[in-house]
């Protein structure tokens, strides 16, 4: 029987909870172990993953996030993915279900969240030979957030020749609850997308086929509301008149486009049009740190990586003889 142990990092969340009562008692082989990484100092899950994997001795290893929802014979399913696959496939993904609502447009945060059940290579359910991430170094520790990292090391595991496949296994992932400004918070990532670019070139979103962002429409919107201000407080009013119109009409633009598609309720209509005036410069200060930090990183030796062990807590369960340790 083909032997895996599966990570899960985690910050507490109660969903574990679920993750870990649809392993323990769903149907199919049990792991060898389970590895619950608590990322309490915020390291973040490539870290986490890192010191998980690290300490697995099977031959596979299988990611799972702290928020899915695994079916009853997800074991079953898995080992079946497992053992199909020949000596070059590196990784194994399952497909991502979301889960969106069946009476109602959905809001812009669950459209957000739907992108991953075509996403590529994400680690929510993904299995990785242990001796190609000993290859590889595992996870970049550079990017501290869930994003790109999982991307970035499938990339660097084609780039050795190996294949990451689809399986068969289905995971749910629902829909979390977030709060009034968690788009705008998720600009973060555009500082990640400026060390993938350094990493894998300027096509590096043609590699994980992914679409162009709207880093140039917000740069543009950003623009214009600061040319605005500045006409302004130097008297040209005119110009900052003109200014302030180009600002208007970019944002309105962008809000219409994230309304439309929704369920045009008062609570998310308002919440679309303020983020939409607050996530073009938010976007465009994140990715001018995220070229800062790769310019003051490029006297470090060439695809350098962290990776140390860091302060994390780590709860392994050996389920081999149905018992917990």
């Amino acid at each position: 029987m083909t032997g895996y142990t599966v990570v899960i990092p985690t910050v507490g969340r109660e969903s574990l909870d679920v993750v870990m009562d649809a392993i323990r008692h769903g149907e199919g082989p049990p792991p060898d172990e389970i590895i619950v990484v608590y990322d309490r100092f915020g390291r973040g899950p490539a870290a986490a993953r890192n010191s998980g994997w690290r300490r697995a001795t099977s031959e596979w290893v299988v990611f799972l996030d702290d928020d899915v929802v695994p079916p009853p014979d997800w074991k079953r399913r898995l080992v079946q993915d497992l053992t199909a696959v020949g000596d070059d496939v590196a990784a194994s993904q399952a497909r991502i279900e979301v889960p969106l609502p069946p009476d109602r447009r959905p809001t812009d945060w669950e459209r957000n969240t739907s992108g991953l059940a075509g996403a590529k290579w994400i680690t929510a359910d993904m299995a990785y030979r242990r001796s190609v991430l000993l290859e590889t170094g595992g996870f970049d520790e550079r990017f501290p957030r869930a994003y790109r990292e999982d991307a970035d090391l499938a990339l660097r595991v084609i780039d050795l020749g190996y294949r990451v496949v689809s399986g068969d296994r289905v995971t749910t992932h629902p829909v979390r609850r977030t709060g009034f400004f968690t788009s705008v918070k998720q600009q973060r990532g555009n500082a990640d997308d400026a060390l993938m670019r350094k990493l894998h070139g300027p096509q590096w979103r043609e590699k994980i086929g992914g679409h162009r962002g709207r880093l140039r429409e917000h740069a543009l919107t950003t623009g214009l509301g600061v040319a605005s201000v500045l006409c302004g407080l130097i008297g040209r009013r005119r110009a900052a008149a003109v200014a302030a119109l180009g600002w208007a009409a970019m944002t309105t633009r962008f809000a219409v486009q994230r309304i439309a598609p929704g369920p045009r309720t008062a609570p998310e209509v308002v919440r679309m049009i303020v983020t939409s005036a607050v996530i073009p410069p938010a976007a465009c200060v994140h990715r001018a740190r995220g070229e800062l930090q790769v310019r003051m990183a490029q006297n470090e030796q060439a695809g350098a990586r962290d990776m140390s062990g860091g302060r994390t807590c780590i709860e392994s369960v050996s389920l081999a003889q149905g018992t917990s340790a």
